[in-house]
């Protein structure tokens, strides 16, 4: 289980970052007061716009990051006083974090699979099981920089699955991949929930989110302003569907930006 309580992650701007977002404030606060629970058995998704404060939030649960205030536990483990247990459980796979392109996935695979103490004979049985589910056994031993887009993206995928861990954290699984290389690394994350394993996940694609969250969580300038199951979001915005729902939230809580933006369109 993760434990979310108030969590706060406040940034010093320089110079050129400020002058890049427009603004006299040196002080950006990424992530606002956000408190959630997110369980085993189920897939949680963080979904909202870019810029919006999941990363960040992801980032602080994997121990990368630490907050400025509030608390993380995951698995009971508290993210600042035992980080190491935290990062044992954990999975963590962002678009960001990329494997090394000289290295083959076999290396790959096998070298964090030391890494987090497993023996040869349970690397062997990890890496034949995940390598096949993904399609990766004919590639394993090419270079990472020879494989397409989806294949470094499945290959990552399994890498960061190497230890089994008991908590799935997911940046942007399926940001720039073809359908069907997405629908793969999904009906896996679904796999994973049936195995028990808690799976939090964030997204900016509607539909997505629809079909693959139990419970949804919407960040929109680093807040949680509001999380629930599909139909609970539905039903409280009085909307039909996940995308009327978040336009209806980022009206809400966006007044000055939507007030800007129809100032712009009306001629």
């Amino acid at each position: 289980m993760i434990e979310i309580k108030n969590l706060t992650k406040v940034y010093k701007l320089t110079k050129k970052q400020m002058a890049e977002q427009k603004t006299k404030k040196n002080m950006k606060k990424a992530v606002d007061d956000i408190s959630l629970t997110a369980r085993k058995g189920e897939i949680y998704g963080l979904l909202g716009p870019n810029g919006a404060g999941k990363t960040t939030t992801l980032r602080l649960v994997a121990t990368l990051l630490k907050p400025t205030a509030g608390e993380v536990t995951v698995c009971g483990y508290d993210t600042i006083k035992e980080p190491e247990n935290v990062r044992k459980s954990i999975s963590f796979l962002t678009n960001e974090i990329k494997l090394d392109p000289q290295f083959s996935p076999k290396y790959m695979f096998n070298f964090f699979g030391r890494l987090h103490g497993m023996d040869e004979k349970t690397i062997e049985k990890r890496r034949e099981m995940l390598f096949d589910y993904f399609g990766i056994k004919d590639f394993q031993d090419k270079k990472i920089d020879e494989l397409s887009t989806g294949m470094k993206q499945k290959a990552s995928i399994a890498v960061s699955l190497a230890h089994d861990p008991e908590v799935v954290i997911f940046d942007e699984p399926t940001n720039g991949l073809d359908i069907v290389t997405a629908r793969s690394v999904t009906d896996y994350l679904k796999l994973l929930k049936q195995e028990g394993k808690l799976v939090i996940v964030s997204t900016h694609i509607m539909s997505e989110a629809e079909k693959l969250c139990d419970r949804i969580g919407i960040i929109i300038n680093g807040k949680k302003v509001m999380d629930g199951t599909l139909s609970e979001i539905l039903t409280s915005t009085k909307t039909k569907d996940l995308e009327d729902a978040f336009f209806e939230l980022y009206k809400e809580y966006n007044k000055e930006e939507v007030s800007y933006v129809r100032s712009k369109t009306n001629y």
